[in-house]
């Protein structure tokens, strides 16, 4: 199942970022961009996550210097761009995957794209393990550690819910029971065509 190798990538990613656990560590990706390009795709997809998802931590800081934060903010919509480009490199590997089906004539679309649940199945890997280590944290009580406990149930449960959702798309797409369309994201913040502001218009 295309899950269970996303998650098991995504677990390897997340113990590989806390082995140092900086945003500022040096990136390695260990799967070959050619003869293992999915696996490479998914980690760097789940490392760029990793990383943001620290980016967030630091800015909500309330004694961060302000300097700093416009230049974390920086680096957030920075990490947001890479995400968003990563979706779509997946979701172009499952367009040539599957570009030989043809889609049955009562096929329908998927509201998202399998990419984008991918995207999510990432960010969930990373809510399971930071509130797996809020249950066994020393320092915390065991009222928290409880409810964290019954919240990390929760996201256990959703968790098995989105990689069966995934593989069951997938298994349909191969089947001509859905369709893929992708959608490119157009931004229009980052561009300096259609940021009035970065075109120095007041």
């Amino acid at each position: 199942m295309f899950s269970n190798k996303a998650n098991s990538i995504f677990k390897e990613v997340i113990a590989k970022y806390h082995e140092i656990d900086s945003v500022d560590q040096e990136f390695s990706n260990p799967y070959d961009s050619k003869s293992q390009a999915i696996e490479h795709l998914l980690y760097r997809k789940c490392w760029i996550d990793t990383v943001q998802w620290h980016y967030e931590d630091i800015i909500r800081d309330p004694e961060i210097d302000p300097v700093a934060a416009l230049k974390l903010k920086r680096q957030i919509d920075a990490s947001n761009q890479d995400r968003t480009d990563m979706v779509e490199y997946i979701d172009s590997y499952f367009l040539e995957q599957y570009k030989n089906v043809d889609p049955k004539n009562n096929a329908t679309i998927n509201t998202e794209s399998p990419a984008w649940g991918v995207d999510r199945l990432s960010i969930l890997a990373l809510k399971v393990y930071h509130m797996h280590a809020e249950t066994i944290r020393e320092d915390a009580t065991s009222t928290h550690k409880d409810t964290c406990q019954k919240k990390l149930n929760i996201l256990l449960e959703q968790q098995v819910d989105l990689s069966t959702a995934i593989d069951t798309l997938l298994k349909d797409i191969e089947n001509g029971d859905k369709y893929m369309k992708v959608y490119k994201q157009m931004k229009m913040y980052n561009d300096e065509e259609l940021n009035p502001v970065l075109r120095g218009e007041k």
